[in-house]
């Protein structure tokens, strides 16, 4: 899919059709700069949606909320990371965990994210997407950069407009 063509809103917006109870994890490092966008938007939307959207702070081990995430029982499973996508800084995708095997997609995380959700599946039955974004820096610091900062207001704003419609 050509770069200019990609559009995460309309992407999140019909893998969001028909949700039920959904869970949206946010996963990243507080202390490695732009790896903290996932759990910042999770963040950003507490207190924004409505009580079928569980809101979960993974940062570095999203494995240690699979008991909460099974006893949800949702329909749709979000995970939103920081990702090495040969993309420019702050750009996202919105891929399918079953793609990650030939998506060129390095997390910074110790337990492979297909791995996890593999493990949600089985116990959830539940639609599972990763929302990954590009980061600009990894390295130490609290700061993320200003691409990935805006792109994270960008997709809080979506996700807070799919839940109030």
């Amino acid at each position: 899919m050509a770069e200019a063509d990609y559009d995460t809103e309309k992407e999140l917006r019909k893998w969001l059709e028909g949700a039920g109870r959904i869970v949206i994890a946010g996963i990243g490092n507080p202390i490695r700069s732009d790896d903290f966008v996932g759990v910042k938007i999770v963040q950003d939307l507490k207190e924004r949606v409505p009580d079928r959207v569980m809101l979960i702070e993974c940062e570095t081990v999203p494995e240690a909320y699979l008991q909460q995430i099974t006893e949800f029982a949702p329909t749709h499973v979000l995970l939103v990371d920081a990702a090495i996508l040969a993309l420019k800084p702050g750009e996202s995708r919105l891929i399918e965990p079953a793609r990650l095997t030939d998506f060129p997609a390095f997390s910074t995380h110790m337990l492979p994210l297909r791995l996890f959700c593999e493990c949600v599946n089985v116990n959830t039955k539940a639609k599972i997407s990763l929302l990954l974004v590009q980061p600009g820096n990894t390295d130490f610091g609290e700061e993320m950069t200003d691409d990935v900062k805006v792109v994270a207001q960008e997709i809080t704003a979506i996700l807070q407009s799919v839940f109030s419609e």
